[in-house]
């Protein structure tokens, strides 16, 4: 694991000198609309978005499932290489702030990246400010780490987990009440992420009930 004070590292998709930027998270917090177009479909496909990144990166491909739950709160886990983690100067692990902070890509450009419903990709602080509830847990080569936050503001620190031996990342999330209301189902807007993001194989379980 690399080892080096944070200021030192180079700033690829967000700033490793903020763990969170509050002026940031309640712009999102105070947009819904702009930020959660169609409502929580969209966030859906923020974090499916992150998951296709590292399936491109594998050789391959890779997969995502996607678990809906009776309270209203979605599961997504990937089988990726898990959240960028390093050591800062003294020892203690240090995340890549994607919740909390803007991502560098396509927050301020919302031209760089459309999603599959067709809508700008803004990065996963939007899907962290516009939850009551998000646990994001990452599971890497050297080591497994959670975290949760509300209302993209972390609660908890980074807390070390056994590791089993596979890597990836899951975000378990519920989104706020009320979010705008949604133009097309979530099947239906799943059903576009293949042709979009052909690298990325999706699995699908709908807990709800029917």
């Amino acid at each position: 694991m690399e080892k080096r004070a944070s200021g030192t590292w180079r700033n690829t998709t967000h700033d490793w000198t903020g763990t969170v930027d509050h002026g940031h998270l309640e712009h999102i917090r105070r947009n819904p609309d702009l930020f959660a177009p169609g409502g929580f479909p969209h966030l859906v496909l923020e974090v499916l978005a992150y998951a296709a990144d590292e399936a491109e990166c594998a050789e391959g491909g890779g997969r995502c499932r996607v678990t809906l739950h009776p309270d209203g709160s979605l599961t997504v886990a990937d089988d990726g290489r898990g959240t960028d983690t390093r050591l800062d100067d003294r020892g203690e692990p240090v995340r890549k702030p994607v919740m909390a902070t803007k991502d560098l890509r396509f927050f301020d450009r919302p031209e760089a990246q459309r999603l599959p419903d067709g809508h700008p990709r803004r990065g996963m602080s939007t899907v962290a400010a516009l939850s009551s509830r998000l646990t994001h847990t990452n599971r890497r080569l050297d080591g497994a780490w959670t975290q949760r936050y509300a209302h993209g503001v972390p609660v908890t620190g980074l807390v070390p987990i056994p590791h089993d031996g596979t890597t990836g990342t899951t975000v378990d999330f519920r989104p706020v009440a009320p979010l705008p209301a949604a133009v097309a189902p979530l099947a239906d807007t799943l059903a576009r992420c293949g042709t979009v993001w052909p690298h990325l194989v999706l699995d699908v379980h709908d807990r709800r009930t029917r």
